[in-house]
């Protein structure tokens, strides 16, 4: 039996002291300095095998961070976990206690291609860290090989024109990571934000619906709905690339920011269809009489399809089986709600008889977050405005425990 753990951990703009990454936004030396102070706490609390990072505008800052990581796991180790000579050593407290530090080559870092470098205008990317290591080269999706079109329709069959996207707004990246005797592709994203999508005219400092001392209600909304199609575009970019691992017999796992919760849209997109209760109930697809229903055979085909290639939250195992029904990684408003997500393909499903293992437990380490209501203090500012989230998983053994 193999245990591990894995993270998603949206550290909120991650970039060394003095550079501009937002317009007039930076970090001086000691906010930076505070910066990877908190990380590194929160990593070393977390010490999760595999992480998921969003946010990062530079490898280096990141590496500075694990780092430092490190060296207070080194300190830790030696306060805490005792020699040889010691005759009690072997107490399993302590393999609980021990932190296994990160090894420099488990990060994989995906730049964000649309970030020119420019101070003020930067665009965050992503980062896998992993003590496993990667069975291959990891790959990064977000420059589309050719674009993608996707074509609409007026009601009644109209041509409604077409939604191109040739490039992701964030990357995606996937990695192979072996984990005991199995290798399990996971996936991290930072899917398109809500905030809304103005067009600036030719020739504009600024799209009007910009200003808000002349405030356009209905243009803003509209910007609101083309940030919408955009995110659920490139859950559907996200959702391609797993249903390929999975028709290929892979173990599935996606981590990231969501910007979305369990239940919208672009977050059903990515996991996958929820069967019917029972297709035999169902009109066939060709039906000529009210009679033409599917058969219990093609309502078993449908179904098994469909979960084969369904993803499960991780969230909602922990909430099924602890009864516990609170959990969020942000807050804003007076809105507590959970846009960062963990999804496992059904080969860690405590349902599926022929599950490679599952899921212990599922962690939340969001006592950081304040209502964004609230007046921001400079602790908002510094730490990440997203809880951290993190999975409980196990290979092999009795799958029962995951029920």
């Amino acid at each position: 039996m193999t245990e591990f753990t894995i993270s998603s951990f949206n550290v909120k703009n991650l970039i060394g002291a003095d550079k501009e990454y937002y317009t007039f936004q930076s970090y001086t030396p000691e906010e930076h300095a505070w910066k990877v102070d908190w990380m590194a706490d929160q990593i070393l609390s977390m010490n999760a095998d595999i992480v998921g990072f969003q946010e990062i505008f530079e490898e280096e800052a990141l590496a500075e961070v694990i780092a430092e990581t490190n060296r207070r796991g080194a300190a830790l180790n030696e306060a805490v976990v005792p020699g040889k000579d010691k005759r009690y050593h072997r107490k399993a407290i302590f393999k609980k206690l021990g932190f296994t530090p990160y090894d420099e080559t488990a990060l994989a870092f995906a730049p964000n291609v649309n970030d020119t470098g420019k101070p003020g205008q930067r665009r965050p990317g992503v980062a896998i860290l992993s003590r496993f290591g990667f069975a291959e080269t990891p790959e990064v999706i977000q420059e589309l090989p050719e674009p993608v079109t996707i074509p609409l329709q007026e009601l009644g069959g109209g041509d409604a024109g077409h939604f191109t996207i040739s490039r992701l707004s964030r990357p995606v990246l996937k990695a192979r990571i072996p984990v005991g005797d199995q290798v399990i592709t996971v996936f991290n994203c930072h899917l398109k934000s809500k905030l809304g999508e103005f067009i600036r005219p030719e020739g504009a400092d600024f799209a009007p619906e910009s200003d808000l001392t002349q405030y356009d209600a209905v243009g803003r909304a509209l910007g609101a709905m083309r940030a919408a199609l955009r995110r659920m575009a490139e859950a559907w970019i996200l959702r391609r690339a797993i249903v390929d691992e999975l028709k290929q017999g892979r173990p599935v796992m996606v981590t990231g920011d969501f910007n979305d919760s369990e239940h919208a849209v672009s977050s059903e997109i990515i996991s996958g269809e929820t069967p019917f209760k029972n297709y035999a109930w169902m009109l066939r697809h060709d039906a000529k009489t009210p009679r033409d229903r599917y058969s219990d055979e093609q309502d078993a085909y449908i179904r098994g399809e469909m979960e084969a290639l369904q993803l499960v939250s991780a969230e909602n195992l922990f909430v099924r089986k602890s009864l516990r029904d609170m959990v969020y990684t942000t807050a804003f408003g007076g809105v507590h709600e959970s846009i960062d997500q963990i999804y496992l393909s059904r080969h860690f499903h405590p349902d599926n008889p022929e599950a490679l293992g599952g899921m212990e437990y599922f962690s939340v380490f969001n006592d950081h977050l304040t209502d964004g209501s609230h007046p921001e203090a400079p602790y908002n500012k510094l730490a990440s405005d997203h809880g951290q989230i993190m999975a409980h998983m196990r290979l092999g053994g009795d799958k029962s425990r995951a029920r």
